[in-house]
């Protein structure tokens, strides 16, 4: 029986993303799977429903779209409508579970088992399939470009006829995916770039894309999967009495910390902030995560004295053609460990043989990306997460 894949359209306030585009579901419809896109879901990516061409079926009813044996999307359903799928069947997507108990108790309910892609593993193997990789690649790059637009300052060196302008400096706190991608871009504008990580292991990345990496003594705090673990009240200070110094000086300052299922570490205080330029800014990436910064407000735009401070939330969204596209192409090979060629098929000359779903619990990248299976959580952090919740 020939696997049913849908795409719903997203419901989340704000998100233009959408979980496949045209040309990744060419390749998908080619592994032998039937193809269902909700009406209007690639609307916010600019993508019409005639694009995905006469392959895939475009669905009218919002309902029936969650009677399918996968549903990949970019942010988790409604609990409502995650209600409506099918015993056993599958949902791929962010999920973010630790913020999301109604929607993860409507899995149990509903018997799905959920892969949230910001589970999967950062290793080799699946560096393919890291789609927090490539969405905080998107959030980097346009961060830096939300803080030379907020800036009333040039970021580059001119030399002009009325004299020479200095290059404006730009402090990236955080070297991880999202931070060099800002430190790259803010390079590129012609920014003189700072860069602080409390992994030191990232100094190399970050010196080999022409900024300074900084350095506050004795904190090294490398942890599995390629974050940072949390600081000891005595590191956090002496992070701070380094970052003070830097601050002062910095035109605009861009803040990537993160800590996967916890809220973002608070870096900058109030203090910090009153020790800032006239005219500075700060565009702090973490604010869906409560904010790097401690005035940092989720969504708005806050000023203190002649600061502005930036809380965007959800920054892939700003770019969501090439974002949905890296999105789409991370669930292709994400389900390329799912769906196996049906063995118990006879093959013709007129194309592959037609897909099952298989799930291999010996595969480390499913066993780590699992949330929710026959009823249960079997994401460990997630569980403790959820029943310190109720």
């Amino acid at each position: 029986m020939t696997v049913n894949i849908a795409i719903p359209k997203e419901a989340a306030s704000g998100e233009t993303r959408v979980a496949m585009v045209p040309k990744v579901a060419d390749k998908l419809v080619k592994l032998g799977v039937e193809l269902r896109v909700q009406k209007g879901a690639g609307d916010g990516s600019r993508i019409p429903d005639e694009s995905y061409g006469e392959s895939v079926k475009i669905a009218g009813k919002a309902g029936d779209i969650y009677a399918a044996d996968v549903v990949l999307a970019v942010n988790a359903p409604s609990a409502s409508n995650i209600a409506k799928m099918r015993q056993g069947s599958v949902l791929i997507s962010f999920v973010q579970a630790h913020n999301e108990a109604e929607k993860v108790k409507a899995m149990q309910d509903a018997g799905v088992t959920c892969f949230a892609m910001e589970l999967v593993p950062r290793i080799t193997r699946a560096q393919s399939m890291d789609a927090l990789s490539s969405q905080a690649s998107a959030a980097g790059y346009k961060a830096a470009l939300m803080a030379a637009s907020s800036l009333e300052r040039f970021l580059p060196m001119l030399t002009t006829a009325a004299g020479t302008i200095r290059p404006a400096s730009v402090l990236v706190i955080g070297a991880g995916v999202a931070g060099l991608q800002a430190i790259a871009t803010s390079k590129r504008l012609g920014a003189k770039v700072f860069a602080y990580d409390v992994r030191t292991d990232t100094k190399e990345q970050v010196e080999s894309l022409g900024a300074e990496f900084l350095v506050a003594e004795g904190i090294k705090a490398e942890a599995e999967g390629g974050y940072a673990r949390e600081l000891t009240d005595e590191e956090k200070q002496a992070q701070q009495d380094m970052l003070v110094k830097q601050m002062a000086k910095a035109d605009a300052v861009i803040t990537t910390a993160a800590v996967p299922g916890r809220p973002a570490p608070k870096i900058i205080s109030k203090d910090m902030v009153a020790g800032m330029k006239e005219g500075s800014v700060i565009i702090d990436l973490g604010a869906s995560g409560g904010g790097n910064c401690e005035l940092t407000k989720p969504g708005e735009t806050v000023t203190e004295g002649s600061v502005t401070i930036y809380g965007p939330t959800n920054v892939p969204a700003l770019l969501a053609e090439h974002a949905s596209e890296m999105y789409a192409q991370n669930l292709f090979n994400f389900l390329q460990l799912i769906l196996v060629e049906d063995e118990a098929a006879e093959g013709d000359d007129k194309g592959p043989k037609p897909r099952v779903l298989k799930i291999d619990w010996e595969d480390e990248v499913l066993a780590k990306s699992v949330l929710t299976h026959d009823g249960e959580i079997r994401n460990e952090a997630a569980r403790e997460a959820l029943s310190g919740n109720s």
